[in-house]
């Protein structure tokens, strides 16, 4: 795929741009302050195949201990570059700007406040101001760094975003534009150019809005620096993988990204063959076509096809079986037919007899490596020539691992969806069953918030800052509420990034302490500092008290 052209960083000796490999990362969740744990995951996710591994840095302890860990690892024979994660704390930034390879720091925490959800006035002068008191501090960090050839990771989260850029943008994609260009308009006077920035949110619509927003004001401004890529708070299993292929898929596909990182609530390691599986599936597509957003028209709730029935409570909406399909050689519009349309239709011409049709739906069925770029192709011909009628994105695969058809499905499809077209899904692959290609089309909807069929569950994948254990936590979670399928419900760590990350959700549950939960709905904190023991049965509670209580 031709990728966004960008400057080229220099993490520790690794490069990092658009005349380089997609580069792959994860994040450690062993305390930073537990050397001997720290040293043994890096270990573990750099024999994975990760490129670059991320270490938090609550304060000074824990950033120099970064630097310590780096020793021990080189001594090992292993040279993984090492990213200090750093929220609140310029101290620990300087710190860790001395001793690591890269140090990210969070537009919305480095100088301004915590958040608090709080709207705030500011005249014009009042708010050049604030942008002093990032300058003043932005460009001694900066002097540090080039100093000591450390790099930088601008990473904005769409749930902590500063009461200061909410209160003028809103807690929107927009605002995280802003809430970074602020930095890198320093960054660029300053003249220096060893920046990644990141764009995230567990939102999957508002992560990839956000990014192609920012690629949008660089662009304006001619800044040319390298993405890095992720969901966060994706979750567990098939529905994180699912949920992060769909954003990340979505923008590799248009060339944006230059490293990613998939984010799940499981063990670190467990990330970097499903981020290797998405960029290799990537990278084997010939382009076709860019891909260029439109403004989705709704032709009604998207459906689900599927080749065959299936057992269980999920169903499609429509069986292959069932469905005149024809080929467009063969289409007349008083049959009101579901017509098939490939890229060769499109590439040949034939697609323009469908000109001023209303009445048939439209199997898109590319049947060319790179089905994301040419459906968006077919599609937005199609939007041309018959508005009106109801798109159908009809793509096939031949792998025997389910797992991997997943994350190439929902790279591919959400791409198309992401992209504002698309009004039903069809996956086929005669290896996989058909009730995982069923409910993986259910899940590439919710993904993309085009349509609800099961709880959405919004978790973090943990990390030197988290109070319980995670893991385990998720799964009993799940098991209590799974049936609620009109809810949201969170489960963080901590609270660094908890409560506004779970701003979407109805619910959530929040370490914040160790053995202490604190129950959330929306973003009001309603239970604090509860005993971890009694907070799965303490959170049902609440969800009773508010009517959402639906028996299974």
């Amino acid at each position: 795929m031709k990728r966004r052209e960008t400057v080229t960083v220099n993490i520790g000796g690794l490069r990092m741009g658009s005349e380089y490999p997609i580069r792959v990362q994860s994040m450690t969740n062993t305390s930073t302050n537990d050397i001997e744990a720290s040293v043994a995951q890096c270990r573990r996710i750099a024999d994975a195949g990760a490129d670059l591994v991320r270490l938090t840095a609550q304060g000074v302890r824990e950033a120099n201990n970064i630097g310590v860990i780096r020793e021990r690892l080189r001594a090992e024979g292993c040279d993984v570059p090492l990213v200090a994660d750093i929220h609140f704390n310029p101290a620990a930034a300087i710190a860790a700007a001395q001793v690591t390879d890269k140090v990210r720091i969070n537009p919305g925490n480095f100088v301004d406040p915590a958040r608090q959800f709080k709207s705030l006035e500011y005249t014009d002068e009042e708010y050049a101001r604030e942008l002093e008191r990032i300058d003043a501090a932005v460009v001694p960090f900066i002097a540090l760094c080039r100093k000591h050839g450390t790099a930088v990771r601008l990473g904005v989260n769409h749930g902590s975003l500063s009461d200061r850029i909410m209160s003028r943008y809103g807690n929107t994609a927009a605002g995280m534009v802003e809430s970074v260009m602020e930095y890198l308009r320093v960054f660029v006077r300053e003249r220096f150019f060893d920046v990644v920035i990141s764009m995230k949110a567990s939102n999957v619509v508002v992560m990839v809005e956000a990014v192609r927003r920012l690629v949008a004001a660089m662009d304006r401004e001619d800044m040319h620096f390298p993405l890095h890529l992720g969901v966060t708070e994706a979750g567990f299993g098939e529905d994180g993988r699912i949920k992060s292929a769909v954003g990340i898929g979505a923008l590799l596909h248009q060339g944006y990204g230059d490293t990613i990182r998939v984010s799940l609530s499981e063990e670190p390691e467990c990330e970097i063959p499903v981020a290797k599986a998405l960029v290799d599936h990537i990278a084997a597509c010939e382009s076709m076509a860019d891909i260029v957003p439109l403004e989705r028209e709704s032709h009604g709730q998207p459906v689900v096809v599927a080749d065959s029935a299936i057992d269980g409570p999920l169903q499609p909406d429509f069986i292959a079986g069932d469905i005149n399909l024809i080929p467009l050689t063969g289409f007349n519009e008083n049959t009101c037919a579901w017509v098939n349309v490939t890229w060769n239709d499109l590439a040949s011409g034939a697609i323009d007899s469908l000109s001023g049709v209303e009445n048939a739906t439209l199997v898109v069925a590319p049947g060319v490596s790179d089905q994301a770029g040419a459906a968006c192709a077919i599609a937005t011909r199609l939007r041309q020539l018959c508005p009106k009628c109801r798109t159908i994105l009809h793509f096939s695969y031949d792998d025997t691992d389910a797992a991997l058809l997943q994350i190439k499905a929902a790279a591919d499809l959400g791409a198309v969806l992401l992209a504002g077209m698309g009004d039903g899904l069809w996956i086929s692959d005669g290896a996989v069953d058909a009730r995982v290609l069923t409910e993986t089309a259910y899940a590439i909807l919710q993904a993309a918030r085009l349509r609800t069929t099961r709880t959405e569950f919004i978790s973090c994948p943990g990390c030197g800052r988290t109070m319980f254990d995670l893991q385990e936590t998720v799964k009993r979670v799940k098991a209590a509420t799974a049936h609620l399928t009109h809810l949201k419900i969170g489960v963080m760590g901590c609270v660094v990034n908890g409560p506004g990350e779970m701003a979407d959700a109805d619910y959530g549950y929040v370490g914040a302490a160790v053995g202490k939960i604190s129950l959330y709905k929306n973003k009001e904190c309603i239970k604090k500092n509860i005993p971890q023991e009694e907070a799965i049965e303490r959170l049902i509670q609440l969800i009773k008290d508010n009517n959402d209580w639906r028996e299974p």
